[in-house]
């Protein structure tokens, strides 16, 4: 669900959109919105806008009180895109989404480095956050001293991550991330950011699925053992599991879309369908209606599509491939 905000600023009207993995209820547990088949009905189009194709500098916040092993599981992530891993790798699944240019013909970049790290864990702005406090958080930390995050504007994305004692506008029941650019306004600069909150104790069933179910689906709740046919999450932990595939979601779309006129489907910029939301709920061939699709499991029968640094194991949506014109990630069946 993309919808246009208007926030009164300095006495003038400004209007974005934001750009969010959203889930209604029909798609959060039968995902029937998606293509996974090669489809002519998808029309994505580039708008002559910028996508990131220098090498990006990801500055992360953790806004809240983190759990160390969580913080580690994340950063692994992070690290995997760049760095050589096992077939299906992060980086193999990221190359779908190198292949958007702008319009000079430069791709997507491969170069994706953590660069940084700011603990916002004396909750700066209060515990629960508006979508537009985001970029105040930002702001607060490209300027506090004594060791802010750096201001830049050149190659830097900023990831803003919400801890589980959180609450942020539309969080669970709307949305569970989003991505944007800062307003000069209140940051100084335009810079790209996404958001993403830690699901685990708030909405699993909404934003960590499929590793718990929706609550309203009749399934009873996961037992220890793995029990009631719940998939099993492979870092150990359905709410950052869920995130891991969330914040995958929003570097794809920032990535191809970072001032919301590059590429997306659709007339009207401020609800596009980018290349991620087409493909929510897929995790491998065959996905849709509820089925994650083919993916592989590991001795404890959780479940994953790509490997990662240290030996992790992550399962991440699909995104919409402008090559094959579907939904595909590196574990397809063919």
């Amino acid at each position: 669900m993309r919808r246009l905000h208007c926030h009164l600023l300095l006495l003038s009207l400004s209007c974005y959109s934001s750009l969010a993995l959203s889930w209604s209820h029909n798609q959060q547990f039968q995902q029937a919105e998606n293509y996974e088949g090669s489809s002519d009905l998808v029309d994505l189009q580039y708008h002559m806008g910028p996508v990131l194709a220098s090498p990006i500098n990801i500055y992360i916040i953790w806004y809240g009180n983190w759990n160390p092993s969580h913080q580690a599981t994340i950063r692994d992530f992070l690290y995997s895109f760049s760095s050589s891993a096992p077939f299906p790798s992060v980086a193999d699944w990221w190359q779908s989404v190198r292949f958007y240019t702008d319009q000079t013909g430069s791709n997507i970049t491969g170069n994706i480095a953590l660069a940084g790290e700011f603990y916002d864990s004396g909750y700066s702005h209060g515990r629960y956050l508006t979508r537009l406090a985001i970029q105040s958080v930002i702001k607060y930390a490209v300027t506090s001293r004594p060791r802010p995050l750096p201001l830049n504007s050149r190659d830097g994305l900023y990831l803003v991550l919400t801890s589980s004692d959180v609450g942020v506008q539309d969080f669970c029941r709307a949305v569970c991330g989003f991505h944007y650019f800062t307003f000069p306004m209140i940051v100084g600069v335009t810079l790209p950011y996404a958001w993403v909150g830690y699901s685990g104790t708030q909405c699993p069933g909404v934003c960590a699925y499929p590793f718990a179910w929706p609550k309203y689906s009749g399934k009873p709740p996961p037992s220890r053992n793995g029990g009631n046919n719940i998939m099993g999450a492979p870092n150990g932990d359905p709410g950052v599991d869920g995130m891991i595939s969330v914040i995958a979601h929003e570097l794809a779309e920032v990535s191809s879309n970072p001032l919301v006129n590059a590429w997306y489907a659709g007339d009207d910029p401020t609800a596009p369908t980018e290349i991620a939301d087409l493909c929510v709920g897929v995790y491998g061939s065959g996905g849709g209606g509820g089925f994650v699709g083919e993916v592989y499991k590991d001795s404890w029968g959780d479940g994953y599509n790509v490997n990662g640094v240290k030996k992790r194991r992550f399962l991440v949506q699909w995104v919409w491939n402008p090559v094959k014109r579907r939904c595909f990630g590196p574990n397809a069946m063919d």
